[in-house]
């Protein structure tokens, strides 16, 4: 089992880095391509203010709607209420800055006041879905070293505590088993977050030590099977929202679908953003979710401006909304969208092309980033000119963020990459996380000390993806652009020539009989 107690003494240590091996003369080179093809984008956002502050400040200035779920909302005045009788609960439980607290259960408004409350007192962040079995919830819970898990429950109307149950002792029946079973197995505590109901709420100030204080840790899947736990800063954090509203051009008018699973990166930003300038959150049930012709409907419905779906998902969006479909209805579809954006897996250009032609007014943003480095990295508004690519750029750095295109030489050092090369992409900035909580081995396989000497955290991190840089005019961008060529593992050599095999899965994918393609190699004896 792992170990209880501040998250900060389980974080590696900055000295434990490893260092990239990058020759002074290429080490300049990268800098000076990186500035001037446009991948370094420096931009003063605040770094410092916790989100709670915002809501605070909204609140008082002019109370307005902050989020609703499937069976209640709340304005901003509430939600601050409510996440500071949670915040009074967790200090009563013990709850101490830097310790790591679980929250369970499903999307609903709920889990966004108990992730306030615990900014509010300066703890970390780690979710646990409800649909998770008990072994993944222990696995997450044990490794995190959570000593407590505040249980919501979206199905229930609350007062405080989110959507949990109304009876102050805390509603633990309608906790899903595999929680409570999980919980168990990793020795940590279970409340309810109704348990709140009827506290004072806590006074004190919101308990930020630092801009690089850890706030949340989410577990990504690994290749042994054990997950990992990236843990990303408070300054990575807010970074990363304040770059969906700068590139989004949002306003308190609009209104962000809440749509991800938590245990998802995409699920901070969707439930925290809008909150930074007075916008409103609409959380989406699984089975609103799930059903494409009920999502359209309750985009029109909610007066949802930003929806955020993987590929997969906007394509049956379309289908559904096609001429003669249930949900295509009279007029044009979906008229009060701003922005699609396509994330977690790679968007066809097929499939951006239908999205253009049917939904012409709704731009589409194909996003890329990890987890690592507080989710996206790169944006990119799709265009008629993408079209003509193999492959959709991911785009350009969000703001603060510092993209380098290097290749591995034989030697054993790296090299900088110009317009037209193809190398594998490397991360720096104030977006790049901690690290792995708990695993020095896995985050030296993945972060480095940033031999660039421009990144404000010191470290780089290693996506393990393989990028081109595409010239100014490729896919109309008037500057250089990134191209995403699939994972690096994947890179082959046959007769000494490299080759993606997701390049040739794309070329193959072009053909109008092809719906998907895997591409493998297969070695054979010579005779």
């Amino acid at each position: 089992m792992s170990a209880r107690g501040p998250a900060v003494d389980r974080l590696p240590s900055q000295a434990g880095l490893p260092a990239l091996d990058v020759p002074a003369a290429q080490a300049e080179r990268a800098r000076e391509l990186a500035a001037r093809l446009g991948m370094v984008r420096e931009r003063d956002v605040d770094l410092a203010d916790p989100v709670i502050a915002r809501v605070e400040r909204i609140a008082a200035e002019r109370d307005r709607p902050a989020v609703a779920d499937e069976h209640r909302s709340l304005s901003y005045g509430e939600l601050a209420a409510e996440a500071r009788r949670l915040a009074a609960l967790l200090d009563d439980e013990g709850v101490r800055p830097g310790t790591v607290v679980g929250v369970g259960g499903g999307r609903c408004a709920g889990v966004i006041a108990a992730f306030l409350a615990i900014e509010l007192v300066g703890a970390l962040y780690v979710p646990a879905d409800e649909t998770w079995p008990a072994g993944r919830v222990r696995d997450v819970l044990d490794q995190a070293g959570a000593s407590l898990l505040i249980t919501v429950d979206p199905r229930n109307r609350g007062a405080a505590g989110g959507c949990g149950g109304s009876s102050p002792h805390g509603d633990a029946h309608r906790t899903a088993p595999a929680l409570l079973e999980g919980a168990a197995e990793a020795g940590c505590r279970v409340v309810a977050a109704s348990r709140a109901d009827g506290l004072a709420p806590w006074s004190g100030e919101a308990r930020l030590s630092s801009p690089d204080q850890p706030r949340y840790v989410l577990f990504t899947s690994g290749s042994t099977g054990r997950p990992k736990g990236a843990v990303v800063e408070h300054q990575g954090m807010l970074n990363h929202l304040w770059a969906k509203i700068i590139d989004l051009e949002l306003t308190g008018g609009d209104v962000v679908a809440f749509t991800a699973p938590l245990g998802f990166d995409i699920s901070i930003w969707q439930m925290l953003c809008p909150l930074l300038i007075g916008g409103r959150v609409d959380v989406v049930g699984d089975e609103t979710g799930h059903d494409p012709v009920a999502f359209a409907r309750a985009v029109d419905a909610q007066g949802i401006t930003v929806v955020e779906l993987v590929p997969t998902m906007v394509r049956h969006l379309l289908d559904d909304l096609a001429p003669g479909a249930p949900a295509s209805g009279a007029g044009r579809p979906l008229p009060g969208l701003r922005w699609m954006i396509a994330t977690g897996e790679e968007l066809p250009g097929e499939l951006a092309r239908r999205w253009l032609e049917a939904v012409p007014h709704a731009r589409l943003l194909n996003a890329y980033g990890p987890t690592e480095c507080s989710d996206d990295v790169t944006h990119h508004t799709v265009t008629a000119g993408d079209l003509g690519l193999l492959r959709l750029p991911i785009g350009t750095p969000v703001v603060n963020a510092r993209l380098y295109v290097l290749r591995s030489r034989d030697d054993g050092t790296w090299s900088a990459c110009d317009v037209g090369e193809t190398g594998e992409l490397f991360v720096g900035g104030v977006v790049v996380g901690r690290g792995y909580l708990g695993d020095p081995e896995r985050t030296r396989e993945a972060f480095y000390r940033d031999p660039f000497g421009a990144s404000p955290t010191g470290r780089l991190y290693r996506t393990g993806d393989a990028v081109r840089l595409l010239p100014p005019g490729a896919g109309g961008e008037d500057r250089p652009t990134l191209q995403y060529l699939g994972r690096v593992d994947r890179q082959v050599k046959i007769a000494g020539v490299r080759m993606e095999l997701g390049e040739i899965e794309a070329v193959l994918a072009r053909h109008p009989g092809v719906r998907a393609a895997a591409v493998v190699v297969h070695e054979y004896p010579s005779r």
